[in-house]
């Protein structure tokens, strides 16, 4: 059974993104858990919505733990989140297994990507479901984006990885045969062909981007006169 681990809002201008300090949690997770990538979800970007520069939450996804298990990942992932606080910041924390994952927080996640919600609907959803949500300071907006990063991971057709298998050991121009055997299960044009071989060029230095679609790692691809163009999407 997967178990997610979600955060939102844990940096300010002049700190790290809630990617990089997921990516840093997931490290930690591992080394007691199996962790089968991050994902970055995109939420609602609204004046009345406080967000430090895109609106975004990341999510573990720990395919192989168990209910039982939650305690003890919340305690260690919100100590991490603690020790990296920066003031300016409005953080919060979610974990909950799929089975906790009912229809009406895949309804909130996918609300939250263009609705303003409020701490009160995610804590009282969280309530209901048995699930465990804290804020970590600041104004604890972050418990929002948090409960809707768990209904967005697990609905398994949003956002885009920013860590699976391994492929951000692979960074600029490389073959679609290595992305293949890195951890991506296909690479597939807009218009729905199949890439098995030929040079992916993504930026020097930069990994693609892989969405999840349908459980499967998928990479969208733009053919521009012969060259083939990671498609980075939200």
């Amino acid at each position: 059974m997967t178990v997610y681990v979600a955060m939102d809002d844990t940096d300010n201008l002049n700190s790290r993104g809630t990617g990089r300090l997921a990516r840093s949690v997931a490290a930690a997770l591992a080394e007691e858990y199996e962790v089968f990538g991050v994902t970055r979800h995109q939420l609602y970007v609204n004046d009345a919505i406080p967000y430090t520069s895109h609106n975004s939450c990341a999510v573990l996804h720990l395919p192989h733990a168990e209910k039982q298990d939650i305690p003890a990942i919340f305690e260690m992932t919100e100590q991490m989140m603690l020790d990296d606080f920066v003031e300016g910041s409005d953080p919060g924390l979610a974990v909950a297994s799929a089975s906790q994952v009912t229809p009406a927080l895949l309804a909130f996640g996918k609300d939250a990507k263009s609705k303003v919600l409020t701490q009160e609907m995610a804590r009282s959803l969280a309530k209901n479901l048995d699930i465990r949500l804290k804020g970590l300071g600041g104004t604890e907006d972050g418990v929002i984006g948090s409960m809707a990063g768990i209904g967005l991971a697990r609905a398994g057709n949003d956002g885009r990885f920013l860590q699976v298998g391994r492929i951000r050991e692979i960074t600029g121009l490389c073959t679609a045969e290595e992305l293949l055997e890195a951890g991506i299960d296909a690479i597939i044009t807009r218009d729905g062909r199949q890439v098995t071989k030929g040079i992916i060029e993504a930026p020097e230095g930069k990994s693609v981007k892989p969405c999840p679609i349908g459980g499967w790692v998928v990479l969208i691809v733009d053919e521009q006169d012969g060259h083939i163009i990671p498609v980075k999407r939200d």
